[in-house]
């Protein structure tokens, strides 16, 4: 067969890599608290990469890439790029114009990789190995989805998840017209988009991946967990590759318009005060006239666990809807047209001017956020007792008036552009010691046959991405470049994904910024921004038309800054490892006992040393291993990946330098068998060397 008349095969790659980085001693990044420290390991991060690319022009390719962090970012993008350049002509065609950069948006990774100074705020700065994992673990992603390159085929289906999300600011959804919201059965998109990847086999169609959008933030586990993990989305992925049977299968859970989503399906309650046990007031999400004992709750709420088992059941949830249209071949419609095309265009929104569709001019701002925006949301309150909902009322707590005042006061030309947001932080004007936030974002589209990707930079709001989507499928069937598709026969499909490539935050419509809740305050460019995006992307949007040689050359923008190497960072760097008087590391302090149930839990306590100084990218630091009667050896059965198992780390003298790890097995349905757990260390010695070793538990059995 000549697979180059075939319009409905398509070059197709996936690929996975670890990013897991220091699990420990790092702050976590996604709800901004200092006291949300590292201390261990629930699974662990990794990058999933799809690569899409026409069979007869190899220069038309497109990267969607799929990490299982809080968003995307300015300078792990730019080194991520950097370190394709570096990989010779082979990996040239992978550019600016066709990466894109998502993040699931979990909000139990580690910090300290992000670009600008207002995230690194929390994080005590930047920490070069943090960002390093991420980039290196991305770019072995992309390596892995290049060789497994091949023609094959994609299709597409969707399918409704009714108890995944609920919208954590219904008060602010609810200011959008009427007549908009009548055409919308709920307040968050319920709806699942997959799109899967099938490998052209001697004329049959093998599955290798699946690339799906939903919106559900990633902040089932609490603000009082320690412990790494991908969240609900990073369960999903695990459960659905899992479910393959095939190491080489990789499962992507790509966010949507996640904005104000949220997985605490059972609502948001006050948590303690004269109003225990009593709904959050609906405008404020207050409690008697405070945000912190605000709490969303999640379907296993209650449990003392960080959200562990709503995490798990969110993400089981995911994977079941998935699985379910996955199993019905026929639920799923082929993408076709040999066209595949990428544009990227960096914009800079601190001031930019354009006409809305009824002829009003308008334009953005330099970023700024408003108080709201350290009230917190449901998911996770604010430190301090500021007010959502209040944009004429601020009545906050003096110390972020000082902190406000450290930086640039906004002048009379900005309050007024920001119209509704009293601003509490100037952050587009900032650049002392180095920029706070950006004012340069990413506009990017990917369009493969009738799809076409919005990669967003910020995190869209349920009717914001509504108007989003609407917009672009709009444009294309009205422009004449786009003859192959009408209303008559052929419609686009449109997604959005993201928080992609820069963190910009949150896009809300014009109606939701008003309010000023905490997505509102948390839309950096002003009332405009969504105009903004809507814009700028319908107007590069005939940059993926089939044909496209008699457009003008393309600007490709003011590039933003990379701040890496200019990053103010206080973060320590382990010292010294040692092991107590008489003990060596890896040795056993608390055992196991012989004889389990189903369900139980097992743990051992080893002799440890930092796992900041290894981060076994690719490898594991916890495994439990079965013995094989038949040849007599151990085998590994759990490891790092495994969401049952985990590796927890406490330093128990820090002028000593010595530690210990607790690995601990939940088990299901595991029986009749003989057991042990392994850990994995490595030790920093006085001279900076850094030694491997070993720990094993005593045999136990399962019965």
């Amino acid at each position: 067969m000549d697979i180059t008349s075939d319009d409905g095969l398509y070059l197709l790659g996936v690929g996975k890599g670890d990013i897991t980085g220091p699990i420990v001693e790092i702050n976590f990044m996604g709800y901004a608290d200092p006291q949300q420290v590292g201390s261990g390991l629930r699974q662990r991060l990794y990058s999933r990469a799809f690569i899409i690319g026409d069979l007869d022009s190899p220069d038309d390719r497109i990267v969607y890439l799929v990490l299982d962090t809080q968003s995307g970012d300015t300078a792990i993008r730019h080194g991520i790029l950097e370190a394709l350049k570096g990989m010779g002509d082979e990996y040239a065609i992978y550019g600016q114009q066709n990466v894109a950069v998502t993040g699931t948006h979990s909000h139990s990774g580690p910090g300290a990789w992000l670009n600008y100074l207002l995230p690194q705020i929390t994080s005590y700065g930047f920490y070069k190995p943090s960002y390093q994992a991420i980039v290196d673990g991305a770019v072995h992603s992309i390596v892995q989805a290049h060789q497994s390159l091949a023609p094959g085929r994609l299709s597409i289906g969707t399918i409704d998840i009714g108890d995944a999300n609920v919208n954590r600011s219904p008060y602010a959804y609810l200011a959008n017209p009427a007549h908009e919201r009548d055409r919308y059965q709920h307040d968050v998109d319920k709806a699942m988009t997959v799109l899967r990847f099938s490998h052209n086999v001697d004329d049959r169609d093998q599955d290798i991946g699946i690339l799906t959008w939903f919106a559900v933030h990633g902040t089932s586990m609490l603000g009082n967990n320690t412990l790494v993990s991908g969240d609900n989305k990073g369960v999903a992925a695990w459960m659905f590759e899992k479910s393959m049977g095939n190491k080489k299968f990789v499962a992507g859970f790509s966010q949507a318009n996640v904005g104000d989503t949220s997985p605490n399906v059972l609502g948001a309650y006050c948590e303690s005060g004269e109003n225990a046990g009593e709904r959050c007031d609906f405008k404020t999400s207050l409690c008697g006239n405070r945000t912190q004992p605000c709490h969303g709750r999640g379907p296993y709420f209650g449990l003392n666990d960080g959200g562990a088992a709503s995490s798990y059941e969110i993400g089981i949830r995911q994977f079941a809807a998935a699985r379910e249209l996955f199993e019905d071949v026929t639920a799923f419609s082929p993408i076709h047209g040999k066209t595949v095309r990428s544009v990227h265009h960096f914009q800079d929104l601190s001031n930019y001017h354009f006409g809305l569709p009824n002829g009003t001019s308008v334009h953005t701002c330099p970023a700024a956020l408003g108080y709201s925006f350290a009230a917190g949301t449901t998911d996770g309150p604010g430190a301090f007792d500021f007010k959502q909902a209040q944009p004429g009322d601020p009545h906050a707590n003096p110390l972020w008036h000082l902190i406000g005042d450290r930086i640039h006061k906004p002048n009379e030309t900005q309050i007024a552009c920001h119209a509704e947001k009293v601003i509490l932080l100037d952050v587009g004007e900032s650049a002392d010691p180095y920029p706070w936030s950006p004012n340069i974002v990413d506009i990017q589209l990917f369009r493969i046959g009738q799809l076409f990707i919005i990669v967003a930079p910020g995190e869209a709001s349920t009717m914001a991405g509504r108007r989003w989507r609407n917009a672009l499928h709009d444009e294309v069937l009205t422009l004449a470049v786009f003859n192959d598709f009408t209303p008559e026969s052929q419609q686009p499909t449109v997604v959005l994904g993201g928080p992609a490539n820069t963190y910009s935050h949150y896009i809300t419509t014009r109606e939701e910024y008003a309010v000023q809740r905490y997505e509102g305050a948390s839309t950096l460019y002003g009332p405009h921004t969504l105009d903004a995006f809507i814009n700028l992307t319908c107007t590069y949007l005939v940059r993926l038309a089939a044909e496209t040689v008699h457009l003008p050359s393309f600007d490709q923008g003011p590039s933003p800054p990379i701040l890496i190497n200019d990053s103010l960072s206080f973060i320590r760097p382990v010292v010294v490892d040692n092991a107590p008087l008489f003990k060596s590391f890896g040795d056993v302090k608390d055992d196991v006992k012989a004889i389990y149930f189903p369900g139980d839990t097992i743990e051992a306590t080893f002799v440890g040393a930092n796992p900041r100084n290894e981060y076994r990218l690719g490898r594991t630091f916890a495994a439990v291993e079965q013995f094989d009667y038949e040849l007599k050896s151990w085998k590994r059965i759990r490891d790092d990946s495994d969401w049952s198992l985990i590796f927890e780390w406490k330093r128990t003298n820090e002028l000593l330098g010595t530690s210990e790890v607790k690995i601990s097995w939940e088990t299901k349905w595991e029986t009749g068998g003989l057991y042990r757990l392994v850990y994995y260390g490595d030790a920093k010695h006085l001279d900076g060397k850094i030694e491997a070793f070993k720990g094993l538990s005593g045999e136990f059995k399962i019965v």
